[in-house]
This record gives structure tokens, C-alpha cells and sequence, in this order.
């Protein structure tokens, strides 16, 4: 494929709106800003006129992703977590409005990125807004590891989401969006010797349950911030987060890496042998900003905090990266 002409974006801002962690306690700077406080609220079980409200936190993940770009500032949806309303109660919180949201994009089918779409759309009532999403995503999925029941991995309806007005873009290529400055990378290959897939998952066809290793959906956001290099944003990372990068690489043109964030997928004794080779890629591509989050996994969050000490950084619901 040729190169793509992404532009370069004056600054990136992505606000993690939904994941797996909350931490008040976390440290920020004008790179990486904290808010775990909600209003202050009256609770009389609490011995004070009022008290802060947190966020929550949740197995899913949801992002704010905002393009500035000569002083124009443009917002778009990244997943939309798990529970009905976790997003929207968490965008109220941080007092950000959902009608500021101009498209949105789904890394892949999976429940836990989609199911806060409900919310949105009882906030918003009828969505005017283009969704991409990549054709397959409607598959109906499950997990179903040796020796263990099957935990089903519903997808998004695609009725549903037609009938509450969104504007499905169905595309398995890459697109460029706002004016050419966010890049969607569609189809990511597999390219690494050592991502291989989940060879538990599987997918409902016409005969009943069929194997489904690679989960073909599954795509990230990327962006080429001026004088920095590119911005990786991940979902839950099912294509390898080498892949990934790499595929970002390939499709810009563009070989500086400054900040990967999002789900890496690394958790579970199955990716124990996926750690350290991805921590040696990571080695080779050198961002500044490492943020493994949602579905990495403690301790491949250790193993890459360990060799990164300097890139990386503890992601909570509540932080913006300024990029």
C-alpha cells in the first residue's frame, strides 16, 4: 500500500474516559493531567457540608480523542466502554459534553467497548455523527479456553445502531479524517513471529462455532503531532501491538514514535512469552510516552514500566495526555 498523506496535527489531547483503573493519588504535569474528582456533593453520612465525587472505573475502555489544530479544537469518540452509562456519568464529571462529539470510531466488536453507546445516544438523543467501524464487528464471538466454559463476547447491533441515527461507515481500509490529520488504520497484518493471535476465540458461522485467531476488526487511531513523531491509540490491541506500530509506520511513512497508549493485550499465562519480545520492539521504536492500559495485564505493565522507567506512565480514568 502507498504511504498516506497524514498531516501534521499542532497537538493531540486523549482523555481516558472509561478503563479499568481510578487512582486519586496519581502524580500529572502539563503532559499528563489528572482529574479523578467529580462535583462536590452532599452525603449525610460523610461528617461535612459536601464531598468530592470520583469517576468510575470499569473493565472497558472509552477515550476522548481531540485534535488541536490552529487554535480549532475537534473531538471524536474512541470506544465506549462496558455499562450503559459509565461514559456519560464519567463525562459529566469531568464536565465534558457529549454534544461536543463529532464522530465516532470502534476499535473493534467487543462488549466492553461499545456497550456505553446506549448512554450516549439516551443523552443525545438521535446521534447525527459518522461511525467507523470495521464490517465484521457484528460477529457474534466468544472466548472458549480449554478446560473452561465459553464467556460470550457479544458485538454492537447493527440495527441498533443504525436505527439511533449513526452514520455507519463500514470499511476495512484505512481512513483519513479531519481534514487528513487522523489516520484509522483499518486492517492491521500480522507481521511479528510472536503475536499469533488467541487461538480460544472463536466465531459463530454457519455450521456453529468456528476458530477465530485473528480478530480482523480490530484497528487503532494514529496521529503525527508536529516536531514529536506519531500518536498510537489502541483498543484492546487483539492485532499484536507491534503489528500495530509497525502497520503505523508503514502506512504514514513516518518512523519517529512518540507516545503509544491504549490496551496491549498481554495479560494471561497464554502472552507470558509475548512480553519480552514486545518489550524489545518497543526497544527499537522508542516513544517517549508508554501507557498500557485496559486489558494489558499487571504484570506486563511491570515488565514494561521496569524497562521503560523514563516513557512510561500509570494510566487512570480521568487523565488527559497533552501530546
Amino acid at each position: 500500500m502507498p504511504v498516506l498523506p497524514l498531516l501534521e496535527a499542532d497537538s493531540i489531547e486523549i482523555t481516558t474516559l472509561v478503563d479499568n483503573q481510578i487512582d486519586a493519588l496519581l502524580g500529572g504535569d502539563e503532559e499528563v493531567r489528572r482529574r479523578p474528582w467529580g462535583p462536590r456533593v452532599h452525603n449525610p453520612f460523610v461528617d461535612a457540608p459536601d464531598v468530592a465525587t470520583t469517576l468510575h472505573a470499569e473493565h472497558g475502555f472509552s477515550a476522548l480523542v481531540t485534535l488541536v489544530q490552529g487554535g480549532e479544537r475537534r473531538h471524536l469518540l474512541f470506544d465506549a466502554g462496558v455499562s450503559p452509562n459509565g461514559l456519560i456519568e464519567n463525562m459529566d464529571r469531568l464536565q465534558l459534553d457529549a454534544r461536543d462529539i463529532e464522530a465516532l470510531v470502534l476499535s473493534h466488536g467487543h462488549f466492553d467497548h461499545t456497550g456505553g453507546i446506549a448512554g450516549l445516544v439516551e443523552r443525545l438523543g438521535r446521534p447525527s455523527m459518522p461511525m467507523i467501524v470495521h464490517p465484521v464487528a457484528y460477529t457474534q464471538r466468544r472466548s472458549a479456553p480449554p478446560g473452561a466454559n465459553p464467556t460470550p463476547l457479544p458485538p454492537p447491533s447493527r440495527t441498533a445502531l443504525e436505527g439511533a441515527g449513526f452514520e455507519l461507515i463500514e470499511t476495512r481500509d484505512p481512513s483519513l479524517i479531519y481534514e487528513d490529520r487522523i489516520l484509522i488504520t483499518g486492517e492491521v497484518p500480522r507481521t511479528t513471529g510472536f503475536e499469533q493471535g488467541f487461538p480460544f476465540f472463536q466465531r459463530q458461522g454457519e455450521a456453529g462455532w468456528e476458530p477465530e485467531p485473528h480478530l480482523m476488526d480490530d484497528q487503532a487511531l494514529i496521529a503525527n503531532v508536529k516536531g514529536k513523531g506519531l500518536v498510537v491509540l489502541t483498543g484492546c490491541g487483539h492485532s499484536g501491538i507491534v503489528n500495530i506500530v509497525r502497520r503505523a509506520q508503514a502506512l504514514t511513512g513516518v518512523e519517529r514514535v512518540h507516545a503509544v497508549i491504549g490496551g496491549f493485550h498481554l495479560n494471561g499465562a497464554f502472552f507470558e512469552p509475548v512480553i519480552a519480545p514486545t518489550i524489545e520492539a518497543f526497544r527499537e521504536f522508542e516513544p517517549n510516552v508508554i501507557v498500557p492500559g485496559h486489558c494489558t495485564g499487571y504484570r506486563p505493565q511491570m515488565a514494561i514500566a521496569e524497562a521503560f522507567p523514563e516513557a512510561y506512565v500509570h494510566n487512570a480514568v480521568g487523565t488527559t495526555f497533552v501530546l
